[in-house]
């Protein structure tokens, strides 16, 4: 049911973007850019993909619970039920957020919607893809007091979709609301890494959670927000964007020398690493003040990737609602390949290498070779052979535009100068 509501609720949030954009644009700072939106929408179509072999965690765990442990038979009927579901689930989110910029392990998932350094409705599409794995444990006290399945899979939902539109600059303060609800103003300084916002107001509908339990802090005036986290991703890989902590997470959990500190590490605040891992790999310190994440690349070359990644998401629409009824390898084949376009248009958008011109090569001559091999798309969905036509004709003009637009003489970096 979510991955049929996010497809069918995409066209409405593009269109909102659209109309962000325009506003933004009339008033002067729109608060986009191309790369850093992409990259935020391809990790909210990676997380997408990967819920589909999750829901284990999603719901089935849950939905065994509330049939074999659950305290009292509550009703889907009931309006008092959907009331209070909506209240206890927004209570237990506040809780899984919290946790998740306190706890090592829980900010390795969460960190992902944190890495943009911009502040737009994109930015509410860049979600996690590993944060399943642990999520479902916050919501069990709604499996032991018997909220039906069907409530906690619409509630969700409701949580969900009400936080896109307080990812915008676009909207100042709100008066009352802001007392009580979050609002853009109140997310907009969770999400900022100066001192005074840092891991600040959790809410996903309302911020009293927050002001009952000191964590609330208003915008300041004097004080604009920085986005970003206090250790820069600065990359367009939406892979290395989910896996980035746990690596670093490992990486001090492997070196250091005392066993509890292996343990602690997962456990203990972000930012805490063994005196011993410290000392002999110490981290960058944090700049504030430190340049935006962004590449040189051409219009042309970003025209590209724009292209790859629409026709990447709209093959995801197709993915999402044909995986049900595919073969598991079939489908972790169609995720393979949508995930690793992602990862490729990520990396063209930096031009760092050369290999990501071999591999879009790559991906672009296995795609027209399997079309012509099977006369069908995944799944079996058969093509007529215009369509064949078309899909080989435009692997084959993208191919050449590869060749042509990332002929790399030099290596491009978009990290800092070392001076």
């Amino acid at each position: 049911m979510q991955e049929k509501v996010i497809t069918l609720a995409t066209p409405v949030f593009f269109l909102l973007i659209f109309a962000e954009l325009l506003i933004g644009h009339l008033r002067g700072r729109t608060g986009y850019r191309a790369n850093d939106a992409i990259n935020s929408i391809s990790l909210g179509v990676m997380s997408q993909v990967s819920g589909a072999f999750f829901k284990i965690f999603q719901v089935g765990i849950y939905a065994w619970m509330v049939a074999h442990i659950a305290l009292f038979n509550l009703s889907p009927t009931s309006v008092w039920v959907w009331v209070l579901g909506l209240l206890l689930y927004d209570f237990c989110y506040y809780w899984l957020h919290r946790m998740g910029h306190e706890v090592n392990v829980l900010w390795a998932a969460h960190v992902v919607h944190h890495q943009s350094e911009a502040y737009n409705l994109s930015t509410a599409l860049r979600q996690t893809s590993t944060g399943a794995f642990l999520s479902w444990i916050f919501y069990l006290p709604l499996a032991l007091i018997g909220v039906p399945v069907e409530v906690f899979i619409v509630i969700a939902l409701i949580d969900l979709l009400y936080q896109f539109w307080v990812h915008t600059e676009q909207i100042g303060r709100l008066g009352w609301f802001d007392r009580v609800f979050v609002s853009p103003s109140n997310h907009r300084a969770h999400h900022g890494v100066n001192d005074i916002y840092l891991d600040k107001n959790y809410g996903g509908i309302l911020i009293l959670w927050d002001r009952w339990f000191g964590t609330f802090v208003e915008e300041h005036v004097d004080e604009p927000v920085v986005y970003g986290t206090r250790s820069p991703l600065r990359s367009w890989n939406p892979l290395i964007a989910n896996l980035d902590v746990y690596r670093s997470l490992w990486f001090d959990a492997w070196h250091a020398s005392r066993f509890l500190d292996k343990l602690k590490v997962w456990v203990a605040r972000p930012g805490w690493r063994p005196a011993d891992v410290a000392a002999r790999w110490p981290g960058a310190a944090f700049d504030i003040r430190r340049e935006v994440f962004h590449p040189p690349l051409s219009t042309a070359s970003l025209a590209y990737c724009l292209m790859q990644f629409s026709l990447l998401l709209l093959v995801t629409t197709h993915f999402l609602a044909a995986h049900a009824t595919l073969s598991m390898p079939l489908t972790l084949l169609y995720a393979g390949w949508l995930i690793g376009g992602l990862w490729i248009v990520g990396g063209l958008m930096q031009q760092e290498s050369s290999h990501y011109r071999l591999l879009e090569s790559l991906r672009l001559v296995a795609t027209a070779a399997a079309i012509l091999s099977t006369q069908a798309w995944f799944g079996g969905v058969p093509l007529t052979p215009s369509y064949q036509v078309v899909i080989v004709a435009w692997c084959v003009a993208s191919l050449a535009m590869t060749w042509k637009l990332f002929n790399l003489h030099r290596k491009v970096h978009g990290h800092l100068p070392d001076h």
